[in-house]
């Protein structure tokens, strides 16, 4: 039988039948935190995993709105212009929100996905 060794973010190696605890959800298998046989998240690394999976999906999102701004531009739209300013503000301040520091668990984590500004979330 084959061994499998389950590595955690700070490269610390278990073989995968000697932990007695593993997440179930490997969304944020690089936040894995091995402590003797027992693996957990480190909320902090997931939390630096949540942000940069948002800026990821983030940046085509204002590539796409400054395309709108600048129709809006060109037809001398002021409220299409300030929505898409709006816009933009709240894409540029979404990984400050305070959902993702307050989180405490995962579950509360991928809740804090906004997926009215930022689309289908990919921890669903």
């Amino acid at each position: 039988m084959a061994t499998i060794n389950i590595t955690d973010k700070d490269g610390n190696t278990i073989d995968q039948s000697d932990a007695t605890s593993i997440p179930a959800d490997r969304h944020f298998r690089n936040a894995w935190s091995l402590s003797g046989s027992v693996i957990s998240e480190d909320m902090a690394e997931a939390k630096n995993l949540f942000k940069n999976k948002l800026r990821e999906v983030r940046e085509e999102l204002l590539k796409a709105e400054d395309v709108v701004y600048m129709k809006a531009l060109e037809a001398d739209d002021a409220s299409a212009k300030t929505a898409s300013v709006n816009k933009k503000t709240a894409l540029r301040d979404a990984p400050a929100a305070s959902a993702i520091t307050d989180a405490s668990t995962i579950d509360e984590l991928k809740a804090a996905w906004d997926s009215d500004l930022l689309g289908t979330s990919p921890y669903a």
